[in-house]
């Protein structure tokens, strides 16, 4: 994979932005994770906290599918989490 440039989230278009020295770039859409995850006031807290503190490590969440356990692990058993009984 090629040298990542920078990782910082868009304001005018909601998504989390990550530049490679290649010039690509990996644009995700914030509002449709957490259309996809976060049924819980707790857990859209956590995502937006992530976008606007930690933007990689958000990014990293989302790419690696590990978002819904992470948002399980910080908000508790009954988080609201898509996908959790």
């Amino acid at each position: 994979m090629n040298k990542l440039l920078s990782c910082e989230f868009n304001i005018d278009t909601g998504n989390v932005e990550l530049r490679y020295a290649d010039r690509s770039m990996i644009s995700i859409d914030c509002a449709e994770v957490e259309r996809e995850v976060a049924m819980s006031v707790n857990a859209r807290s956590e995502l937006d906290w992530l976008i606007y503190n930690a933007p990689l490590d958000y990014a990293e969440l989302v790419l690696c599918g590990n978002l819904e356990g992470y948002l399980r692990q910080v908000s508790g058993p009954h988080s609201g989490i898509e996908g959790n009984s």
